[in-house]
């Protein structure tokens, strides 16, 4: 998590609500309702995001918005240590032991960037002996924040290893785009 890196607890807050969201802008009086922060605070925390290249404003009417900086050197692993911090990956590992034994769960990179997807796309791969009614429910939570549907695959370790061996095209086309692995060694996952 980044409270266990970041020692400012409203840089956190600020950094969790663009993880959320990372696409979106945001005025600052927006961001005081989402953190629940002192104003003072949070544009303490802006320009500071600022300088450090993580954050952009820009003016709008009389407003300044703020967005993540897509030019920061960082900025995709921002993407990916959210991923896991916030939304469905987190939940994911925050709940695992409830959703079974799960030998690996990743996230597509398409979903994690919201970029457009082909409508056969996977957003979620998990393998293992999994739980389906509590991972359904995990997702139908993400579907409606997100307001988009989520396409997800679940597989046992004897399934995926057999299409992995025979060359399946729907494994090949999951495991030949980019991912996030929240659970699991990508290494061994691939072999």
């Amino acid at each position: 998590m980044f409270a266990d890196l970041i020692t400012s607890k409203s840089r956190v807050r600020l950094l969790s609500v663009y993880l959320q969201s990372p696409f979106d802008m945001y005025h600052v009086r927006e961001l005081v309702r989402r953190t629940q922060d002192e104003i003072n605070a949070v544009r303490r925390e802006l320009a500071f995001l600022e300088k450090c290249g993580i954050l952009i404003k820009e003016a709008r009417a009389n407003r300044l918005y703020y967005s993540f900086s897509k030019a920061y050197p960082f900025y995709f692993d921002l993407l990916e240590i959210g991923a896991k911090t916030v939304g469905l990956g987190s939940e994911i590992l925050k709940n695992k032991t409830k959703l079974g034994k799960i030998k690996y769960a990743m996230l597509s990179g398409r979903f994690v960037r919201r970029t457009k997807k082909g409508s056969d796309d996977v957003d979620i791969l998990l393998v293992g002996t999994v739980v389906l009614p509590e991972l359904a429910l995990l997702v139908r939570l993400e579907e409606k924040r997100l307001a988009t549907e989520i396409n997800y695959t679940v597989m046992s370790e004897d399934e995926f290893g057999f299409r992995k061996k025979k060359h399946d095209p729907f494994i090949a086309s999951i495991l030949s785009g980019s991912r996030i692995m929240l659970l699991g060694d990508e290494e061994s996952m691939l072999a």
